[in-house]
């Protein structure tokens, strides 16, 4: 998005050089354009955004500079409290629109009324459940892979599965990211809060070739091989076919699934897969250093994590109790 350059040095008295003061939201473009992110992240920030002016409009207060105070940002967290968002997507949301108003202040526009303003406290140990392995393999059967949808949301959710990927990971993956490295197939991605694909995931033939054989369906209905560019999974829908499946989709196709064996549960998500993952590697033998290498982690604490509560299941004094 490509907007006039114009001045928006705040006068003594209080306003702008322009004729009519823009609106918040009008800024909040600016802002967006301003930053020093990706494409995908800069898409994120504005979903973000879009969720505070909704709150906004539907909460009957104006947008315009001066308008708001500390107060109303406090107001706009009770709110996601209140209407069952996690501590993880308030604290997200909040992060947005105090970066919004850090930039207002540094562009000399507006006082910063979200500085100190914190985001909501993640419960201690929190984390999304995990999976059996039969409930995993239940899930995958469940899923029709007699047509091209069928054998995406099933490769898709069997990649999830094996490789402890992110959706953001899978959602940013490309036909050409498929290589090979030392004779095995692997997935280069790139992470969370990554600028490049810098990383990989080893793909075993019982991950690869549920992607191969997606692939060469879609190859088959475009009458030519693949792009490289291409993204490793696409949306089948009229409005975005051939376009990358956001994370929101990946997220969807997984609690589908999910609910189709009767697992509808708000801790059981695509992340709940990532979490299985890491289980289950550990569980069959990897050690924590093979085990962070697999899940990217950069604090080798996180995975220890683990390690700890399958101990403390393992060895718990409970079991020692007797009545």
């Amino acid at each position: 998005m490509n907007r006039p350059a114009m001045s928006l040095e705040v006068s003594e008295a209080g306003r702008t050089d322009l004729d009519q003061r823009p609106s918040l939201q009008d800024l909040a473009g600016m802002f967006l354009d301003d930053l020093d992110v990706s494409d995908i992240s800069r898409a994120v920030y504005g979903r973000s955004l879009k969720q505070f002016f909704c709150w906004l409009e539907r909460t009957g207060r104006r947008d315009q500079l001066g308008q708001l105070t500390r107060e109303d940002v406090l107001a706009y967290k009770r709110d996601l409290d209140a209407t069952g968002h996690s501590a993880t997507t308030i604290s997200s949301y909040l992060s947005v629109v105090r970066q919004l108003y850090s930039w207002l202040e540094a562009k000399r526009i507006s006082p910063n009324i979200a500085r100190g303003v914190r985001g909501a406290r993640r419960p201690r140990g929190f984390r999304r459940d995990c999976l059996t392995p039969d409930q995993i393999r239940q899930a995958l059967q469940m899923l029709d892979g007699g047509q091209q949808g069928g054998l995406r949301d099933y490769a898709i959710l069997n990649l999830l599965a094996r490789t402890g990927l992110r959706t953001i990971e899978v959602a940013r993956a490309t036909v050409g990211d498929l290589r090979q490295e030392s004779g095995q197939a692997v997935l280069w991605i790139q992470g969370k809060g990554r600028d490049s694909k810098d990383d990989f995931v080893l793909l075993l033939p019982e991950t690869l070739q549920p992607i191969r054989l997606y692939l060469w369906i879609r190859q088959e209905e475009a009458g030519q091989p693949l792009p490289d560019g291409a993204p490793l999974f696409c949306s089948d829908s009229d409005r975005n076919a051939g376009q990358a499946l956001t994370t929101r989709s990946i997220s969807r196709i997984v609690k589908t699934a999910l609910r189709r064996i009767g697992l509808d549960h708000h801790r059981l998500t695509a992340h709940s897969l990532r979490h299985s993952a890491i289980s289950m590697a550990i569980r069959g033998g990897a050690s924590l250093q093979q085990a962070q290498a697999m899940a990217r982690h950069s604090d080798p604490k996180t995975t220890m994590i683990y390690a700890h509560n399958m101990d403390r299941v393992k060895d718990g004094a409970e079991k020692f109790i007797t009545i």
